[in-house]
């Protein structure tokens, strides 16, 4: 009788390991995934485009515990300009809200609507020019839908909330010159990105101090894989920052200086249509350590932030 069951058993086991098999079988990749050569710096398409953004900035005490997180959100529409301009593409920040801790979520009625122009590739005298050509005083003195004045430090990170969004493309489109996502054309494929270990003068407006800067750290970029996002096929790129450094010089108020040094280390994944060349989704993960001098404290102020980000390509936004 025991041996009888034991042979039950073992048939069960064998059915089971067959049909896991076969199952597996049908979900191997075909060998041309990895030997097909793609071209990843296919031109944006001249479609209408609508982003999102969702970012979420986490502080954390010296002893680990997280003290609170902000969300920040960011809905664009993006108008793209003839592969020939020159003036960059059109793009209208259509609404932006942010929430701190556990207070209610509130929107800044001055970016609503508010259209600008981006100009993602520059050359070296456009250095004075802002980033991106986002104007950084449009987020001085900012106001949320209740009147109340956006504490200063938020004021930032509604405006890196948008220099986040273009940084994406900046590896996920051909650099102007040196290596990048051109160079990957194979799953598994690596490259050392060319922005490795650059320290561009920034003009980030007239809070932000000359002689702050952010060194990146060596940037890898990574063709990992290949997936479905919007009923799109896409590439999957993988980026990461390597160890990256900061100094920044805060001018809160007049005659007033809160110095910063830090690092940074940053990393994500892509997903860029192959066929229009526009993201479909991306993500971001940062870890910053920074260390502030405070005029008025003795001591200076440790800061730990982690911040997850993810970028959505959405059907239009009303």
């Amino acid at each position: 009788m025991k041996n009888n069951c034991f042979k039950g058993f073992a048939a069960v086991l064998l059915l089971v390991f067959l049909s896991s098999f076969q199952v597996a079988a049908q979900y191997l990749p075909d060998k041309k995934v990895f030997q097909n050569q793609y071209d990843l710096t296919r031109p944006h398409s001249l479609d209408i485009q609508y982003y999102t953004l969702d970012s979420r900035l986490t502080k954390i005490a010296n002893d680990g515990t997280k003290k609170g997180t902000d969300i920040y959100r960011l809905y664009l529409r993006c108008v793209p300009a003839a592969p020939a301009s020159k003036l960059g593409d059109d793009y209208t920040c259509l609404k932006f809200t942010y929430q701190s801790g556990n207070s209610p979520e509130k929107t800044i009625p001055s970016l609503t609507n508010w259209e600008y122009h981006v100009k993602l590739k520059r050359d070296a005298k456009d250095s004075a020019e802002p980033l991106f050509g986002i104007d950084q005083s449009k987020f001085e003195n900012l106001v949320d839908d209740s009147g109340k004045e956006v504490p200063i430090e938020n004021q930032f990170h509604i405006y890196n909330a948008f220099v986040d969004f273009y940084s994406m493309f900046v590896f996920a489109d051909k650099p102007d010159s040196g290596r990048g996502v051109q160079d990957l054309k194979q799953v598994g494929d690596k490259v050392i990105h060319a922005a490795s270990f650059s320290q561009p003068e920034e003009n980030l407006g007239s809070r932000i101090a000359k002689g702050s800067y952010f060194k990146n750290g060596e940037i890898t970029l990574e063709f990992k894989g290949l997936g479905n996002v919007n009923n799109k096929p896409c590439a999957l790129i993988g980026y990461d920052s390597g160890a990256s450094s900061f100094y920044m010089i805060m001018k809160p108020v007049a005659n007033i200086e809160i110095k910063t040094r830090g690092s940074s280390h940053y990393f994500g994944d892509i997903y860029k249509d192959l066929a229009g060349g526009w993201i479909q989704k991306a993500t971001l993960h940062e870890f910053v350590v920074s260390q502030s001098q405070v005029p008025g404290l003795a001591d200076k102020v440790n800061g730990i932030v982690e911040r997850t980000i993810m970028i959505n390509n959405v059907p239009a936004i009303h």
